[in-house]
């Protein structure tokens, strides 16, 4: 599974961060930091996507 999927669906209130961490085979700890990669766009509230050098998705 995609892990900005996984981390999507917690930040959305569907997982727990127990469920988060044991979903992405990672120990609680390490979760804070693995959020942190994956910062959000704060106009649309959802992960940032990496983008090609043209902008294009």
């Amino acid at each position: 599974m995609d892990k900005r999927k996984v981390i999507e669906a917690y930040r959305r209130g569907f997982l727990t961060p127990q469920e988060c961490a044991q979903v992405l085979g990672i120990e609680g700890a390490h979760l804070k930091r693995m959020l942190e990669d994956f910062p959000m766009d704060p106009r649309r509230g959802d992960p940032l996507e990496n983008q090609s050098a043209s902008g294009l998705r």
